[in-house]
């Protein structure tokens, strides 16, 4: 889901299948056996798990003549200390990772005389760490209407000022967007605080990019992320029936059964969901002041305006977040789980390992040239697939009803490259496209090679995340690896 400080939002949840939209492209190849391998990438880096928790790894090869390919299947793997977390080498399993006992080890894949490792922290049975929230990915904290490939957190709404609160499971995790939003039913024993808009009260009319829209009122709440300290700050309170819909919200999901989702958790780089061209223009058609059921767009202070609750954490946590989630092999998993962590260099369980870091914009794009192609780009859990121009050579895509998802007969490795939004550094970027109607008919969930059509620029969609940790630098705040607005990889 991207949402933009102006207007409109991308937001990729077109159903299909019990499924939602999508976007692709590319071409390549893998390694190339006549060319001697000169490294391999262990991923995910500097991870933590519990003991008795489980893992995956992953490891990419680069070849002499700069072509990449995944040897996760192929390598031998090994802990450097074996007490500590053990490694699975058998057949299907291989890279899998279990904890053992509290302390630091390194995971080795090697093939032939080419090696490389990740470091990974075992904390005792049942200890959580407090800037972490657990990630599931089609697995229990998602409702059983979920679509593929979508990450759910759970997180704890309270009254303001009080210990009245109540724990909401299924809300999609987004870092396309800023902010919590939750529909009204999901917290009927509470009482929010509402955010007056000078004698009237303020709404709110976000819009996405397949259509879709959530508007309600916006009212100030206790939010609790993790073992995080509660948070007071202006959250949207999802409610169709509240006042009168504007025009750009006449559509608005009326029900979390039709959303299929609880809420949505926004923790992109962005403090406010709007920023500065709110607080002196009324016309951006995104807040409205509610005076009984006539509602006007108006201007609205930052300090008012539906806030990431990121930015508003201890000092320790409050530079950016980190996404951790294992890699899933070809034709997916049923669910997986990861991490949400808070802060970037601040703590031993937030340390880079010497990512590529990429500035953004204020909006949190940077560039992808695909196919020769340059196009904004932002990595956005919240959005199922990768979606990306469909630009010669093209793509199959799927018959229709569902031409907006890519149907190659066979699944396509192919390559794009991600540039910092002031046009350095770059990256090579190698991805996965397979056949979404094969896919959708299997009893997985998650995968790492579905995508669609997209008019609106490359979105590194929930596949981008899987085998990775990935950062994001929240805008102003100074970290180990710059001041934000950054993501790194």
């Amino acid at each position: 889901m991207k949402f933009t400080r102006l207007l409109l939002g991308i937001f990729t949840l077109l159903p299909l299948l019990a499924l939602a939209a999508g976007c692709g492209g590319g071409g390549g190849g893998g390694g190339d056996s006549e060319s001697p391998l000169v490294s391999i990438t262990v991923t995910p880096a500097n991870s933590t798990i519990a003991a008795g928790g489980t893992l995956q790894f992953s490891a990419v090869g680069t070849y002499a003549n700069g072509k990449t390919a995944d040897l996760t299947a192929a390598a031998t793997w090994s802990s450097s200390v074996e007490a500590v977390a053990s490694v699975n080498n058998a057949a299907g399993s291989k890279g899998a990772v279990t904890g053992v006992a509290a302390g630091s080890t390194a995971i080795i894949a090697m093939v032939g005389t080419v090696s490389g490792s990740a470091n990974v922290t075992v904390t005792g049975a049942g200890a959580v760490s407090p800037n972490v929230m657990t990630i599931t990915v089609n697995g229990s904290l998602c409702s059983d209407s979920s679509y593929l490939n979508k990450p759910c957190v759970s997180v704890t709404i309270c009254n303001p000022g009080s210990t009245t609160c109540r724990t909401i499971p299924d809300i999609l995790l987004d870092t396309g967007s800023y902010g919590l939003r939750i529909f009204k039913d999901t917290i009927p024993d509470l009482t929010l605080a509402q955010v007056p808009s000078g004698s009237g009260s303020l709404a709110e009319c976000v819009q996405f990019a397949d259509g879709s829209s959530l508007w309600g009122p916006v009212q100030v709440a206790g939010v609790k992320l993790g073992n995080e300290p509660v948070v007071e700050i202006p959250v949207q309170v999802v409610d169709a029936s509240f006042g009168t819909r504007p025009n750009q919200c006449q559509n608005a999901d009326l029900s979390r059964q039709s959303a299929r989702f609880n809420g949505i958790l926004g923790v992109g780089i962005s403090t406010e969901d709007c920023g500065p061209i709110c607080v002196s223009n009324p016309g951006i058609g995104l807040y409205y002041r509610c005076s009984g059921a006539n509602c006007s767009g108006t201007a609205v202070a930052l300090a008012s305006q539906v806030q990431n609750p990121v930015p508003h954490l201890p000092p320790q946590d409050n530079n950016g977040i980190i996404v951790q989630l294992p890699a899933v092999p070809f034709d997916g998993v049923v669910s997986t789980s990861g991490s949400l962590i808070f802060g970037i260099g601040t703590r031993p369980n937030n340390t880079p390992a010497s990512p590529t870091v990429f500035p953004t914009d204020e909006f949190g794009d940077f560039r992808t040239v695909y196919n020769g192609v340059n196009s904004t780009s932002f990595l956005d859990t919240g959005s199922n697939g990768l979606y990306f121009p469909n630009v010669p050579p093209e793509l199959p895509t799927c018959p229709d009803p569902d031409s907006g998802w890519y149907c190659p007969p066979v699944t396509r490795e192919l390559f794009a490259t991600t540039v910092g939004a002031f046009g350095s550094p770059s990256a090579t970027v190698p991805f996965y496209i397979g056949n979404l109607l094969n896919l959708a008919n299997s009893p997985n969930n998650v995968f790492k090679e579905i995508g669609g059509t997209s008019t609106f620029g490359f979105d590194w969609g929930l596949p981008f995340f899987l085998g990775r940790q990935v950062f994001f630098g929240m805008e102003g705040k100074a970290s180990s690896l710059g001041t934000g607005p950054y993501v790194a990889y």
